[in-house]
């Protein structure tokens, strides 16, 4: 004879675990179907704030570096004719010369059509600089930072830490100065003038265009151009920016003196937006990077010549 007990007690446990499943079930699948709404939802809302007039707002973060991405949708702002104006936002200490001069040709031709000002928040150094002085007008904080105007390439001398451990370097080159300098020898000689000569064209061509922008006299600049960084008050006393404020201020701006309709939404256009499941696999990569101590976004290292401000003390 079977002991099992019919009794619905016994049951009774059974039953509030397959309950609570099930509820649980149901509240994914609501949680999801919420999720999957609010994705389409902001896909439509930002469909219909691309066909609506607009200011477009590139921020320039970070280190900078050529973009063929970026340089990709400065060029489609410039065509598009719902952006009635762009505002470029700067948080920069600068990067590579070749990235600094591609903002400014590309921020050019957008301004050979309509307004583009710059706002420079905390910093605005070098080739960050060189961005924000191919706007129309300027803004910075009373104490961002901006200037830094100049070129620089870096070299490391090994030669004594290679000694130590016992590694011998060596090469065989096409001509004296293929692939140099040496990382292994100091700097000097033919190879020190070669890359002087480098830099100097590239920090020429900087002065150059601050000349033309922001109207002033050659001697004026290069008195300027000895790397100096100034708070926004200095900066304006100089004429490096036009005034003071934020973006708030630049908006007060296009409207009083370029014409634009008040209350025009200001609509993010780089870095482009990411929405649904793109946009959090960005931020998890983002939390990574900086939870091991690295930039949260751009790149880590950098080749070649920079125009960069840096904070870290030489040793």
């Amino acid at each position: 004879m079977s002991s099992y007990s019919a009794d619905p007690a016994h049951l009774i446990p059974a039953n509030q675990r397959l309950r609570r499943s099930r509820r649980m079930w149901r509240l994914l699948f609501l949680l999801m179907l919420a999720v999957a709404l609010l994705a389409v939802s902001a896909r439509l809302l930002g469909s219909d704030t691309m066909i609506a007039d607009r200011i477009a707002r590139v921020s320039i973060t970070g280190t900078i570096t050529t973009d063929p991405a970026r340089e990709r949708l400065l060029e489609a702002l410039a065509e598009d004719e719902h952006v009635k104006a762009v505002i470029v936002s700067i948080n920069s200490p600068g990067g590579t010369t070749a990235g600094g001069e591609e903002l400014y040709e590309a921020l050019g031709q957008i301004r050979a059509r309509k307004p583009v000002v710059a706002v420079v928040n905390e910093l605005g150094a070098s080739a960050a600089y060189m961005t924000a002085i191919a706007s129309d007008r300027i803004f910075a904080r009373r104490l961002s930072i901006v200037g830094s105007i100049g070129v620089l390439y870096q070299h490391v001398n090994a030669g004594k830490l290679l000694d130590t451990i016992g590694l011998d370097f060596d090469k065989v080159q096409t001509g004296p100065l293929k692939a140099e300098p040496d990382i292994d020898e100091p700097l000097a000689g033919a190879p020190r003038a070669e890359l002087q000569a480098l830099v100097d064209d590239s920090f020429l061509w900087f002065v150059d265009i601050v000349v033309e922008r922001r109207k002033l006299d050659r001697a004026t600049v290069l008195g300027l151009a000895d790397g100096r960084i100034l708070t926004g008050r200095q900066a304006l006393t100089a004429k490096l920016i036009d005034a003071t404020g934020g973006e708030r201020e630049a908006i007060a701006w296009l409207e009083a003196d370029k014409g634009l309709a008040a209350d025009l939404n200001v609509a993010d256009a780089w870095p482009e937006p990411e929405t649904g499941w793109g946009g959090v696999s960005r931020w998890l990569g983002q939390s990574a990077r900086s939870a091991i101590g690295l930039p949260a976004q751009g790149p880590i290292a950098l080749d070649g010549l920079i125009s960069l401000w840096q904070a870290q003390p030489k040793t």
